[in-house]
């Protein structure tokens, strides 16, 4: 086969279509590896050596250096069409994962030559076996130093036999994956071969080829009926200015036109009869108009004002609906409401959306992209509860809405409990650390005190591999204090493994909070008083106000103190003179450090400008009477 990719203007034939999606753990090199997908195929053209993480288009992904949301592009490669779905590797993204395995006819499992599997390859090599998806095994970054190939591949087929055992596969399923096809890799390189390179080396082909003709074999065409009446399911949305929203479809069976009518098929058995008013097909990276799709086809609708993920697109002659997209359900909640603080709307770069309307509104929308959040109403009428996968996907979600403008009360995370045969039960996380041999002792010391249950522990030179089964109240706040503990050298991941019962009390926080208690100006005077009681996240000229937490504690408990104290002036002279003071730079927290930091009884304001530590109550009277109240019914 000759390395000359396929121009745009290639029509594809009979079996010329593959549909399939890139799965890994995090930071396994996903994003690369489609970047040099395209770049072989000649999408970038003089562009390809400026582009990086090309699919990684939000601001948020780039920044965090994560895939948030699941992505199409389409690669023309000597005649076959590849429409390669790009999956998040974050547990906490799983709606995203599973809307693209919806999509697709395979999966590429992605593997770290180094890390090889984690907890959240389990998670969606999980989702792809019960999808009954044929699987790609591609061994990536083999020019690490650390590399370790053979043991990769080994320890990826023990996961995948666990996992068909697990979910009891038949034998024709099970029989498949220990035939499973090996790629090795380096996306960075743009390199891939089916023979095993030497550990740390690059692989001995020069480019990709190996690895798409391996796609093209293992990965069947489209199955799915051109002849028979149109079904086309919704698993994605985007929008445009010119368009309005676009509903992104995988036909199902029969041919959808531009201009065509069809029924629209919305949960509850609503069926409305729509026009398509315009049709676009992916080609790379943009989308082009196009007159019809066939059954297989991955495509974008418009015309429709209200569709939402899930919906189907039918022939109104006979309207068949799909399955609705399942996905797994929320494991932590947060309250979201309007910012009720002294300084809301103070900032220097102020909200501009501060009302109760505004908020609710904004997490309406969210409903419509986003399968796997939830919004109930609470006791307040402006506040409510979100409910989502984790921690991460709720704090990006707070993050976007500041940037747009938005300035909130969230809440402390909590778990979504569950009763199950009469008993309380709480979601558990499956957790993998990575460590230093020297950090050993106060990591498992420090997984013991949040209820975690060792399951294995493997030693290697200078790293200890820990798996533990932790109920998630356990890993509220654990992350911070995890990496402070192993000086920032410790790597940790964990995914959701079920409901369990409830284990009892768990303390995470093992220290109190300073708090403000006046408002007022932060004073350098006042900061070098206090710089022996704890850690503190504010420094000089910083507003503040009575209630807000300004620093950590040395102690268990909380202190008030006065942030805002000036010296006295005095015209007595000093035989030296005031001599300058070093202050400690505070420690600033983001968002989810703020949220993981959280009591009990505080909250975090966030603004587009500011981030802050709050408590609930504000007067610290009221505040008194709630914990004297907590003690006696305690007692």
């Amino acid at each position: 086969m000759s390395s000359a990719p396929a121009g745009p203007g290639v029509t594809r034939g009979d079996g010329a279509l593959r549909n399939v999606a890139i799965v890994a753990h995090v930071d396994h090199g996903k994003t690369t590896l489609v970047d040099a997908m395209l770049r072989a195929s000649g999408a970038f053209g003089e562009r390809a050596a400026v582009v990086d993480r090309v699919m990684d288009s939000g601001d948020l992904e780039r920044e965090k250096g994560i895939t948030i949301l699941a992505k199409h592009t389409a690669i023309n490669w000597h005649g076959m069409t590849l429409n390669v779905v790009d999956t998040p590797g974050h547990a906490d993204f799983g709606g995203e994962v599973e809307r693209g395995l919806s999509m697709v006819d395979g999966v590429v499992l992605l593997v770290d030559a180094s890390e090889g599997p984690l907890p959240q390859t389990r998670f969606v090599l999980r989702k792809t076996l019960i999808a009954g998806l044929p699987v790609v095994l591609v061994v990536n970054k083999t020019d690490r130093p650390d590399a370790r190939c053979e043991e990769v591949v080994d320890e990826s087929l023990e996961l995948l036999l666990e996992l068909a055992d697990e979910l009891e596969l038949d034998e024709t399923m099970t029989s498949r994956l220990l035939d499973l096809p090996v790629v090795y890799a380096s996306g960075r390189a743009g390199r891939a071969s089916r023979n095993r390179p030497a550990d740390g080396d690059l692989p001995d082909e020069p480019g990709l080829e190996s690895l798409f003709d391996v796609i093209s074999e293992t990965v069947p065409p489209p199955a799915d009926d051109v002849d028979a009446p149109l079904q086309a399911h919704v698993t994605n949305l985007d929008a445009s200015s010119f368009l309005g929203r676009i509903a992104l479809c995988r036909v199902r069976a029969g041919v959808i036109r531009r201009g065509q009518q069809v029924a629209w098929m919305q949960d509850g058995g609503k069926v409305t009869r729509v026009k398509i008013t315009e049709l676009l097909r992916t080609e790379a990276l943009t989308r082009v108009p196009t007159d019809a799709a066939h059954a297989g086809d991955l495509v974008a609708v418009a015309g429709i004002p209200d569709v939402t993920i899930g919906d189907t697109l039918a022939d109104p002659e006979t309207p068949v609906a799909l399955p609705r997209i399942h996905v797994d359900e929320p494991a932590i909640s947060v309250t979201i409401g309007i910012n009720t603080s002294p300084l809301v709307g103070r900032d220097p770069r102020p909200g501009t959306k501060l009302t109760a309307r505004q908020v609710k509104g904004r997490l309406d929308s969210e409903l419509v992209g986003n399968v796997s959040l939830r919004v109930l109403p609470t006791e307040r009428p402006d506040a409510w509860e979100v409910q989502g996968r984790g921690e991460l996907a709720l704090a990006i979600l707070v993050e976007t809405m500041r940037r747009e403008g938005f300035e909130m009360t969230v809440g402390k995370p909590e778990v979504v409990t569950q009763m199950i045969d009469g008993k309380l039960h709480e979601p558990f996380e499956q957790l993998s650390a990575d460590v230093p041999t020297e950090h050993l002792g106060a990591v498992t010391q420090l997984l013991a005190g949040r209820k975690g249950e060792m399951s294995q522990m493997v030693h290697g030179e200078s790293r200890v591999r820990l798996d533990y089964r932790v109920p998630s109240r356990g890993l509220i706040g654990f992350r911070t204090e995890f990496l402070t503990i192993t000086r920032g050298a410790g790597i940790v991941s964990h995914v959701f493994d079920g409901y369990g019962p409830w284990v009892g009390e768990i303390n995470n926080r093992l220290r109190g909070s300073l708090i403000a208690d006046r408002t007022g100006p932060v004073t350098g005077y006042a900061v070098e008083q206090l710089a022996d009681r704890g850690v503190l996240f504010i420094g000089p000229g910083t507003q503040v106000y009575a209630g807000m937490v300004i620093g950590e504690y040395t102690r268990a408990e909380d202190l008030e103190v006065n942030i805002v104290r000036e010296k006295k002036l005095t015209n007595m002279r000093k035989s030296t003179s005031d001599e300058l003071v070093k202050l400690t730079p505070p420690t600033v927290l983001n968002l989810e450090q703020s949220l993981e930091f959280c009591a009990n009884d505080e909250c975090v304001e966030v603004t587009p400008e500011s981030v802050r530590i709050r408590k609930v109550e504000l007067d610290s009277h009221l505040r008194n009477r709630q914990r004297s109240r907590a003690k006696q019914a305690a007692g």
